[in-house]
């Protein structure tokens, strides 16, 4: 089972905000301080970032493959 696989059973096409910072290994606010840094690694969490109003969500396979270029 890849990891796109694995993320996509348990969380489904986007992984919330809470989710995805657990999964990490982060916390949620951290998570928010790398989105608001001018790095590469926000970069590629903006990326995979999707706004649903107010909700931040992010997308499951561009996650997974954030996980295996780590």
């Amino acid at each position: 089972m890849t990891t796109e696989e694995a993320l996509m059973k348990q969380y489904g096409i986007l992984i919330s905000m809470k989710d995805c910072a657990e999964l990490l290994g982060r916390s949620t606010e951290g998570l928010r301080v790398t989105l608001c840094r001018n790095t590469s690694m926000a970069e590629k969490f903006k990326k995979a970032r999707v706004k649903l109003g107010r909700r931040v969500m992010f997308k499951s396979s561009a996650i997974a493959q954030i996980i295996d270029e780590a």
